[in-house]
């Protein structure tokens, strides 16, 4: 007759299903421990979002209405060295005419050369 073939001696395993099952429902329970605070998590951050959205707006309005006030400080500074600028040349013109006056030219001799 033939031989089986393996060892004699093996060792049985017994199964304990309620071991197991209740090492499975303590691993739920933790990862749905672990969900339901990185869902808080998540709902806390969304409050934040929106609490920063709301502070948004008057910053940007804010920011807008400084960049008006620069607009119009430049302006006025633009005018104001154009205005300078144009009472320069009318000095410097006045000191040209008068040294051309002194100098002996005529009137009508000076309003050629401007030509």
């Amino acid at each position: 007759m033939a031989r089986t073939k393996g060892g004699k001696n093996r060792v049985t395993t017994s199964t304990d299903f309620d071991a197991q099952i209740a090492k499975l429902q303590k691993d739920k329970a933790m990862l749905e421990e672990g969900l339901s605070k990185t869902v808080a998590q998540i709902e806390e951050l969304k409050t934040d979002i929106k609490s920063l959205r709301e502070s948004l707006k008057p910053q940007k309005a804010e920011i807008k209405q400084t960049e008006k006030a620069i607009a119009k400080l430049e302006a006025k500074k633009a005018a104001a060295e154009a205005k300078a600028a144009e009472a320069a040349k009318k000095v410097e013109a006045e000191a040209v005419l008068k040294k051309l006056l002194a100098s002996g030219m005529s009137a009508d001799e000076i309003l050629e050369k401007l030509k």
